[in-house]
């Protein structure tokens, strides 16, 4: 098994994601809210770049079955129905709806993604489902979004966890039988020595971004280690529940 970790997706060169399995983590709060609408009833995501794309794309697939959701520096966006904040995403609100999110930097690593075989889109709260999905794989790739285009403590953990779930049990029976890159070997220390706690979480540069516009409250629902028990997948564009 060969697994491969990514801090940011700028990191990333398409082509050697040729032939695996791209998990995407945004764990403060992209793929979280994303899994968290797909378990409240959403009928599918479609991320989107810009602002500009996500009120073409809503317009498009027409107002009366579908929300226009996404954020500015944690904030919803003016005139938006909702913003990224997991609580938002209720079967009340979003149930049999067509989800269109503006999550700028989460979809270029998706788009990106889909260079390797399949694209699943990973969160603390769906984690073993998505551990056991990658349980088969011969080439795992693990993209985290990170915070403002570099380095965060929150994906780094979900992917250090994700790789200690994955591993679990898969003692090499000889060199080789284990290809893991450096940042693999760091996130799984990392994991090794912390847990994905709320509290962990609020030390983080996004958990820290949360917080100041009084969101603190996601960092519960986001470190609700398998709050769900689903893996979710992007296939052209938009996100299912994987095999829905």
């Amino acid at each position: 098994m060969r697994i491969d970790t990514y801090f940011t997706f700028q990191e990333v060169d398409g082509a050697e994601l040729s032939g695996s399995t791209v998990v995407v983590i945004d764990v403060l709060r992209g793929t979280t809210t994303i899994v968290e609408a797909l378990a409240n009833g959403a009928r599918e995501i479609f991320p989107t770049e810009s602002t500009e794309d996500a009120v073409k794309l809503v317009s498009s697939l027409g107002r009366e079955d579908s929300l226009l959701c996404g954020e500015r520096k944690a904030e919803k966006v003016e005139g938006f129905d909702l913003g990224n904040s997991p609580h938002e995403f209720t079967s009340e609100v979003v149930a049999g709806k067509k989800v269109v999110m503006n999550l700028a930097n989460v979809t270029r690593a998706l788009r990106l993604a889909q260079e390797g075989d399949r694209v699943l889109p990973c969160a603390l709260t769906n984690l073993g489902s998505v551990a056991e999905e990658l349980s088969m794989a011969e080439h795992i790739s693990i993209i985290c979004i990170g915070h403002e285009d570099t380095f965060s403590l929150d994906d780094a953990l979900c992917a250090g966890h994700l790789i200690e779930r994955v591993l679990s049990g898969k003692e090499p029976k000889k060199d080789g039988d284990l290809d893991l890159n450096d940042a693999t070997r760091a996130v799984r220390a990392f994991a090794q020595a912390r847990k994905p706690t709320e509290s962990f979480l609020s030390l983080s540069a996004a958990g820290r971004a949360v917080i100041r516009v009084g969101l603190g409250d996601d960092l519960a629902l986001c470190a609700d280690v398998d709050r769900h028990d689903f893996v979710v997948e992007m296939v052209d564009q938009s996100i299912t529940r994987a095999g829905a």
